[in-house]
């Protein structure tokens, strides 16, 4: 009789896919070897808790009820439980030969594999390893606007590793990779923080050495003219690891999307409507444009018929200029004028602006 799956994770047998998720994420963190020092036991138990969550995030429930009478799923067949989560990936039973894999033909995948992919990308709140750098056990408590906050998890100093040697005994592929010495995190701030300047404060949990937290708030000062991509880095402010160092934490700039105006390198840029009939016969065409200060600037086009795309360039009105030796001080503000077109004509329009048109060639 094989292992009842549903008494591994704690489970009713009629239990959802999202109690199935919650129950795999509570005893994986317990049972990851990295918590129990590499702990033969551990390793086992971490082994066996990812099978049945392997096995049971089959929507179908054919390989726990097939399993658990020896019978297993065919070879080859996929459990398609894990593509449904973002980022995710599909696992795959094989058949085995003699002396691998279990009666049927299943042959559960690396249960380190299958952590990796729950909580580097699979579960909303805990954000994707790829492309910042190595972020570690980080929990993404960040909000959508300018709450900024963070907090570690687990007894895992430096958050959770790729891989390590503990890992790797209760894998089926063995992997190596080394603890973060960073941990990267967006910044994200607005347009009109970039341009005048601003103070953040956030407050960050970090995971000590002896299993203890330790909350602060950091400080972070918006220096006008930042750009994305501009770090802040706090030495030692991560979370501790087991030879004694802290990770740094690094924020990176990222510049929120403005209704009005965009940024291209140290200038501004903003687009004004007009009717086509004012951009043809207007002897004055001004506009009030409202700076990211606040400030109410008045916008004049250049004289005669506006043509699509047509700018008004105000100096010294963009972002400040952070280059060192540059000659300037701040940027421009552009201006482009955007001829409204009419969506119809009447043919009576149609022809007297045929007449018009015609008299002035």
């Amino acid at each position: 009789m094989g292992a009842d799956y549903y008494k591994v994770l704690g489970v009713a047998r009629n239990a959802s896919e999202d109690d199935i998720k919650k129950a795999y994420k509570k005893m994986a963190l317990k049972w990851h070897p990295d918590r129990n020092q590499g702990s033969e036991e551990a390793s086992k138990k971490f082994k066996e808790i990812s099978e049945a969550f392997e096995v049971l995030s089959d929507k179908n429930k054919l390989g726990e009820e097939g399993l658990k009478g020896g019978a297993g799923p065919p070879p080859g067949a996929s459990f398609p439980g894990f593509s449904g989560f973002p980022g995710g990936t599909t696992f795959t039973f094989t058949s085995s030969g003699p002396g691998g894999g279990r009666a049927g033909g299943f042959s559960p995948s690396d249960p380190q594999r299958i952590f990796e992919e729950i909580f580097s990308g699979g579960f909303p709140g805990f954000g994707r390893m790829g492309g910042m750098g190595g972020m570690g056990g980080m929990r993404s408590a960040f909000d959508e606007d300018d709450d900024m906050g963070a907090s570690f998890f687990g007894n895992m100093p430096g958050g959770i590793p790729r891989s390590s040697p503990s890992a790797q005994r209760a894998s089926s592929t063995p992997a190596t990779s080394q603890q973060p010495s960073e941990i990267v995190r967006p910044l994200k701030v607005t347009l009109e923080e970039l341009y005048n300047g601003t103070t953040k404060h956030l407050k960050v949990g970090r995971r000590l050495q002896d299993g203890t937290t330790e909350d602060k708030v950091l400080e972070i000062h918006v220096v006008p003219g930042w750009k994305s991509g501009t770090k802040v880095r706090f030495p030692r402010a991560g979370n501790e690891q087991p030879n004694g160092e802290a990770q740094d934490l690094v924020f990176v700039v990222e510049e929120k999307p403005h209704p009005i105006f965009t940024r291209e390198g140290d200038d501004i840029i903003c687009y004004l409507k007009i009717p086509l009939v004012e951009a043809l016969t207007a002897d004055l065409v001004r506009r009030t444009v409202e700076q990211l200060d606040g400030r109410k600037l008045q916008v004049t086009a250049p004289p005669g018929i506006l043509k699509p795309g047509t700018e008004t360039r105000v100096p010294n009105e963009g972002m400040m200029v952070r280059k060192a030796g540059s000659a300037k001080r701040k940027g421009d503000l552009i201006v482009r004028w955007d001829v409204v077109f009419p969506g119809r004509l009447t043919p009576a329009q149609k022809e007297g602006i045929r007449r018009i048109l015609d008299s002035s060639t």
